[in-house]
């Protein structure tokens, strides 16, 4: 497994080394002892697995409590995934990475808590798994807004069109008001 960090150092992208040959493939998604050495020392404690339809946006969701850090990958399609840094003391806060993850290019993110993170489906329909550090507590939940111009998010929307959105993130904060960790 190669790690890489992108613009945001603690943010990384995990590319797994595959082996294939006619039959099919074979990759490690993921081994404890390497994540802890190249990536966080962090727990996974619960997995999620999610699909959704060409178009959605899910996101910018971050809890203020019951922080999660996420290890995330496409097992079908293809998504644009972005994770913004909410921590006020960081050097890169206010920032984002966005990275497309794909069944086909088999990356990962790894996005640690104290980030808002959010994905936009790029394919005809698209298969989303991750591990979580904490357990999901929607009470503590927060949805940034996708388009907010302070963030200057450019998202691959299809054919230019606005995404599909739960009424939780039609109604997203903008990051000037948004809860920051601090």
């Amino acid at each position: 497994m190669k790690f890489v960090k992108t613009a945001i150092e603690d943010v990384v992208i995990l590319e797994p080394t595959i082996f294939g040959d006619e039959r099919g493939f074979f990759m490690e998604t993921f081994r404890d002892d390497e994540f802890k050495a190249k990536c966080s020392e962090q727990v996974f404690i619960q997995d999620n697995h999610s699909k959704s339809s060409q178009g959605i946006l899910r996101g910018l969701h971050y809890q203020t409590q019951n922080t999660q850090g996420k290890l995330l990958r496409v097992v079908s399609g293809e998504v644009y995934d972005v994770a913004v840094d909410m921590r006020e003391y960081s050097p890169t806060f206010g920032q984002h990475v966005g990275v497309v993850l794909s069944a086909e290019n088999k990356k990962q993110l790894w996005v640690p808590a104290g980030f808002a993170h959010g994905f936009y489906v790029m394919s005809d329909s698209a298969e989303f798994v991750y591990k979580c550090t904490d357990y999901y507590s929607p009470e503590f939940e927060v949805s940034l807004k996708w388009n907010d111009p302070a963030l200057n998010i450019q998202w691959p929307l299809v054919n230019s069109a606005l995404p599909n959105l739960s009424s939780k993130d039609e109604n997203g904060l903008c990051f000037a008001d948004a809860p920051k960790f601090t």
